[in-house]
């Protein structure tokens, strides 16, 4: 235990982290594009069509996945950043930063996949249903965190107040998770339950865990690697630093 903790604390140096993250990126992208490969494949052809909704239904093992993880990625990201505001920790700051522009693509995904899918089944792209509003929200706090975070010089100083605004828009979360529930909605309820029984044909669930799979790859290879890049920019006075981009060079 001692050992591990040991660990984590050198992990918090910038080089040790650099050269952490420098290792597990190539490996990281190369697990997404595997998994997301063999995923994709099953999804269009092992798994059957929706009895309902025919091969529209298909587009869920994108559409599912990346809602999830656009909930997720907010989740970690205020995680980090409560964690950087009442420990200071750098790494912290750095690592929530890098969060925002990933989750905001997962939320856009969400969106415009949800759209598509959308208007077969509803005949529209868009309606103010309290799912999709809220998911709208969610995108909106995101680029808040990016632009409040650009928008001030210093870069602890514009981390600290981008991660407050995001530990304030946790409350959107659990609005998303359970819109369904609480008002009327178009967009259908949960059909996939991590406890208890989905409503989806077994066969399905494979490919579709597989897309989950994936896209945390994704995430986890992104996120360090634009940690990488910050904490060069942060760190680019620094021997170790220059160092590096002398071997590069």
């Amino acid at each position: 235990m001692n050992a591990l903790v040991r660990w984590f604390h050198r992990l918090g140096s910038p080089p040790t982290f650099y050269a952490f993250a420098a290792r597990w990126v190539p490996w990281l992208f190369a697990a997404a594009v595997l998994t997301t490969l063999w995923g994709l494949w099953a999804a269009l052809f092992q798994a059957p069509a929706d009895y309902q909704q025919g091969d529209s239904a298909r587009i869920l093992y994108i559409h599912v996945p990346a809602a999830w993880m656009s909930l997720f990625v907010y989740a970690l990201m205020a995680l980090y950043a409560a964690i950087a505001l009442i420990w200071r920790i750098k790494l912290c700051e750095v690592l929530a930063m890098a969060c925002a522009p990933v989750g905001a693509m997962f939320t856009a995904v969400t969106l415009l996949t949800g759209a598509i899918w959308g208007k077969p089944m509803w005949g529209t792209w868009w309606t103010w249903d309290p799912r999709l509003t809220s998911e709208l929200i969610l995108l909106f706090l995101y680029l808040g965190v990016m632009g409040l975070n650009a928008a001030i010089e210093d870069r602890r100083n514009a981390a600290r107040a981008a991660g407050f605004l995001a530990i304030v828009g946790v409350a959107i979360l659990p609005v998303i998770r359970y819109s369904v529930d609480w008002w009327n909605s178009l967009h259908q309820g949960a059909t996939v339950r991590i406890f208890g029984e989905s409503s989806i044909d077994p066969s399905m669930v494979p490919p579709l865990v597989a897309m989950v799979v994936a896209t945390k790859f994704w995430f986890a290879g992104s996120l360090l690697q634009r940690a990488q890049v910050d904490i060069l920019e942060r760190e680019a006075g620094k021997d170790w630093a220059r160092a590096l981009a002398g071997d590069a060079a």
